[in-house]
C-alpha cells in the first residue's frame, strides 16, 4: 500500500488544483481552487476552448461577470471527476466588505444552481478577516456552506468555528515559509510552526465538540502532509499527491479525535475588537494575510485581462 492509500485511511484527501485533466489520476474525493489555480489552468493550451467558448456565450456581460461564469465552469468540471465538493473563491477585493461578499457567494452559487449543481456540492471560499468571517456566517444560516481561507492564526480558527462555517483551511506551507524567513531554519515536520498551527486548530476543535472541519492547505513537501496525517482533509497539489502516490513509507496516524478530547485546552472566545487585538499580535499571521489577499487580488486581475482580451 503505498502512502497515499494508507493517508485514506485516515483523512479525505482533496485535489488542490484548476486542472482537472490532472485531477482525474488521483481520484480524490473533493477539489479546492483559488485564482491563483484558476489563472495556471486557463492559460494552458487545452483550456483556451473552455475560456473561448464560456467569453463566446456571454459576450455582452461584463468583464468581472463572465469571470464569475468561468470560475463555475471551471467547477462544473470538477465536480464531473470529483464525488465531493468544489471551492470556488469569492474575489479577493472584497475581504473587507462582509455585504459584498455575501452578494457574490450568492451569485456564484446561483450560477451553480441554474446549472443543476446543488449548493451542498459547492464549498464558496473566504477570506479570514473579520468581514469575512461575519459573512461566512450570514450564508452558512441560509445555507452557502463555506471555505475560511487565507488563514494564519489561532483567533481567526477560532472565530470561524464559532461562526459555524462548514470548514477552515490553515495555510502550513506559508506559516512555514514567513518562520524559515525569519529563523533561517528548515524546520522538520514534527516542529514545522505550520504544522503545529494545524495540530493546534484540530486539537481545539475536537476537544470542544465544533463540527467544523479542519483542512490543512498550502504544503512544501510530503513530510508536512504526513505529519497530519487523522486531519479531517488535506488539500494537496499534484506534484504532491504523486510523490506520495510512488512512496511506501509508512504512514501512521498523527491527529486523533479521541486523543484531541482527553487534552487540557482552554476555552477562549473572539469579539471583534479581542479578534483584530490577537490577529495583530500575530506578526506572521498579519503580514500572510495582507499578502494573500494583495496575491490572489492580482491574480483577479489578471484573469480579468485575460477574458477581457479573448472578447
Amino acid at each position: 500500500m503505498n502512502a497515499l492509500e494508507q493517508l485514506r485511511q485516515y483523512t479525505t484527501v482533496v485535489a488542490d488544483t484548476g486542472d482537472f485533466n490532472t485531477m482525474r489520476a488521483y481520484a480524490p474525493r473533493d477539489a479546492t481552487t483559488n485564482p491563483t489555480l484558476i489563472l495556471k489552468a486557463v492559460q494552458k493550451p487545452e483550456y483556451g476552448a473552455l475560456l473561448a467558448q464560456t467569453v463566446a456565450t456571454h459576450r455582452d456581460e461584463p468583464v468581472a461577470d463572465v469571470c464569475d461564469r468561468l470560475l463555475v465552469r471551471f467547477g462544473r468540471e470538477i465536480l464531473s471527476i470529483v464525488p465531493g465538493r468544489v471551492s470556488t473563491e469569492v474575489d479577493a477585493r472584497l475581504s473587507f466588505d462582509a455585504d459584498a461578499t455575501i452578494a457574490k457567494a450568492r451569485r456564484l452559487v446561483g450560477l451553480y444552481e441554474e446549472a443543476g449543481v446543488g449548493r451542498e456540492r459547492v464549498l464558496i471560499k473566504v477570506a479570514s478577516t473579520w468581514e469575512g468571517i461575519r459573512a461566512a456566517e450570514s450564508l452558512e444560516n441560509e445555507g452557502i456552506h463555506c471555505n475560511l481561507t487565507l488563514l494564519f492564526s489561532f483567533a481567526q480558527a477560532v472565530a470561524c468555528a464559532d461562526a459555524g462555517v462548514t470548514l477552515v483551511s490553515p495555510f502550513v506551507g506559508r506559516i512555514f515559509d514567513w518562520y524559515r524567513k525569519r529563523d533561517g531554519v528548515d524546520y522538520a515536520p514534527d516542529d514545522d510552526p505550520g504544522v503545529q498551527s494545524v495540530r493546534r486548530i484540530y486539537g481545539y476543535f475536537k476537544k470542544f465538540g465544533y463540527p467544523t472541519e479542519v483542512m490543512g492547505a498550502s504544503f512544501r513537501s510530503t513530510g508536512q502532509v504526513l505529519a497530519l496525517a487523522g486531519c479531517d482533509l488535506l488539500t494537496i497539489s499534484p506534484e504532491l499527491l504523486e510523490q506520495l502516490r510512488g512512496s511506501t513509507q509508512p504512514v501512521p496516524r498523527k491527529l486523533d479525535p479521541a486523543r484531541a478530547r482527553e487534552e487540557a485546552i482552554e476555552r477562549v472566545r473572539f469579539d471583534e475588537k479581542h479578534f483584530r487585538w490577537a490577529h495583530n499580535e500575530d506578526a506572521m499571521a498579519t503580514e500572510k494575510l495582507a499578502e494573500g489577499i494583495r496575491l490572489f487580488a492580482a491574480d483577479v486581475l489578471e484573469l480579468e485581462g485575460l477574458v477581457a482580451a479573448a472578447r
